[in-house]
């Protein structure tokens, strides 16, 4: 650690009246070159190849002879995301674990090199300006001489250093950002983005040209629960346990993310990943009074689980709890070719495209057999991808599609719905008539119950659909609407599965026929006549 930055640190100095009293940051050991220090507890980490470039420690520090002190990362969780060489970092788990005065304080590192280039972002500019906040409480005693522009959103420190604090409401927020390049990148409470497309996106902006030094690393900090809860459990929680550094995964595919082809380090690891999970328990500021505990006791058992416990197997207010993996779950068998099959889609160029494929039986239950879950495809290329996955499953009865795929493109040319149907890969629209959203997630709860008459779900999912195992029972309700989901969360898969489901009719259980094993009606869509 540098002799300035150390003197930073051990200001005399206090916290505002009313704040829990936090004492200063430190490391006992440090990243490379750039005056990040490490935990002593080396056993947490992976050690890296040498395909990787590694961290070097540096000198250590006492932090302990220190006095007046403006932060001190408490023991346990908090110092170890603080020492944490991996390139992409989740902090929290549980509330009350020093999630956000742990994400301002680790930019700390390098704002005094001035080839630093740091960006911290939330969600809405409602709760950045609550992070701004702490912000000027820390900053100004940590690092004298820090400067804060309001019009640039900016930190400046005396040595040159940025830190930028904004924004990522929408995915298309991160062309703001094109053409720029940071050291360091944070997102705070990072549930609360729907999809990956953001944190995807910006890590093409970590790089640094002008010092090696400094290195590169991307945080987040989150909580269980939110819109995003499905796809950061996929690439923070399930491939490894908590607290142990793994190689970054796929979340779509589950694959290690290696070189490319072509590539002189073809076919090995790119980076790092890793979750250190916190809880109130960790940090002795709020837990010594039992306060915060009694009031997360008080919760919901929903949100007392994934707010006190950290539990990330629960998402609070979940629009499915009927589903259930032991009924609604099935192991992969080859569809009779005599069974009615049709799929559905919800197209997406800039974020992502489901599309699912039903089969269904003798009874009525409607079986989801297949899934497509892809990004950046063309309505073009997404129908050569259709085809291609139908050739040995014989006739496809019909395919429902997002119906605003038709709307008329002018003078560019066919509709994406046209150019798909010129293909040979056929749909009708979907419904999207008033309150047909609603009328489709009733739908979806109705066949997720068991028929008293023939004691199974009218809707099932093959064990290998799975995305649309990850998504469905996590999708969480329009808080502002119960009776829809959140239009925010990932729900592509959740919109094909509605626009499948509203295509089969209404049967009632007393219309089947346990001799014939079939209703007393044949199936028809009644708005398309299939």
């Amino acid at each position: 650690m540098s002799e300035d930055v150390k003197e930073h640190l051990q200001l005399s100095a206090s916290l505002p009246q009313g704040s829990k009293k936090r004492s200063t940051k430190s490391r006992s050991s440090k990243r490379a070159g750039s005056g990040r220090t490490q935990s002593e507890s080396k056993s947490e980490t992976v050690a890296t190849p040498q395909t990787v470039p590694a961290q070097v420690a540096a000198p250590e520090f006492d932090v302990e002879a220190a006095q007046d002190i403006v932060f001190k990362p408490n023991p346990g969780p908090q110092t170890h995301f603080l020492s944490s060489s991996e390139r992409e970092v989740l902090y929290g788990g549980a509330a009350g674990g020093g999630k956000s005065y742990a994400m301002l304080a680790d930019p700390l590192h390098g704002l005094n090199d001035p080839n630093f280039s740091g960006l911290l972002v939330r969600h809405t500019t409602e709760e950045l300006r609550e992070l701004i906040q702490k912000s000027q409480e820390l900053y100004p005693k940590a690092v004298p001489g820090i400067k804060w522009s309001e019009r640039k959103s900016q930190w400046i420190s005396p040595k040159g250093g940025r830190l930028w604090m904004s924004y990522l409401d929408k995915d298309m927020d991160v062309t703001r950002y094109q053409g720029q390049a940071f050291n360091w990148i944070g997102f705070d409470e990072l549930t609360q983005w729907p999809t990956p497309y953001a944190w995807d996106y910006m890590r093409s902006r970590l790089r640094s040209a002008q010092s090696q030094s400094l290195g590169l690393y991307m945080r987040a900090t989150t909580n269980p629960g939110g819109a995003g809860h499905a796809w950061v459990k996929k690439m923070f929680i399930d491939p490894a346990p908590a607290g142990k550094a793994f190689w970054a995964t796929n979340i779509e595919t589950g694959d290690t993310i290696t070189f490319p082809k072509g590539h002189s380090r073809e076919g090995q690891p790119l980076f790092k990943r890793r979750f250190i999970p916190a809880s109130l328990f960790d940090n002795p500021y709020l837990a010594d009074t039992g306060d915060y505990e009694a009031m997360l006791l008080s919760l919901p058992e929903h949100q007392r689980k994934q707010l006190l416990e950290g539990n990330w197997d629960i998402n609070e207010g979940a629009a499915f709890p009927e589903f259930d993996r032991k009924q609604h779950v099935i192991e992969r068998f080859d569809i009779p070719k005599s069974w009615t099959k049709f799929r559905a889609c919800d197209y997406g160029y800039g974020s992502y495209t489901g599309v699912l494929w039903f089969a269904v039986a003798p009874d009525e239950q409607l079986i989801v057999y297949r899934e497509m879950y892809v990004s950046k495809v063309t309505a073009s290329d997404l129908a050569d991808l259709i085809l291609q996955a139908e050739h040995e499953d014989g006739t496809i009865r019909y395919g429902v599609l997002d119906s605003s795929l038709w709307h008329n493109r002018g003078d560019t040319g066919p509709s994406l719905a046209e150019q798909m149907n010129m293909k040979g890969c056929r749909w009708r629209p979907s419904d999207r008539s008033r309150g047909s959203r609603v009328a489709g997630k009733n739908e979806i709860h109705r066949r997720l119950q068991v028929d008293e008459f023939t004691e199974k779900p009218r809707l099932v999912f093959m064990d290998h659909c799975t995305h649309t195992l990850a998504q469905i029972p996590t999708i969480p309700l329009d808080k502002r609407n119960p009776e829809d989901v959140d239009t925010n969360a990932e729900d592509h898969l959740y919109d094909a599965l509605r626009y499948g489901i509203m295509t089969r009719p209404r049967s009632s259980l007393w219309d089947y026929n346990p001799a014939t094993q079939r209703t007393g009606f044949q199936a028809s869509d009644t708005t398309f006549g299939y």
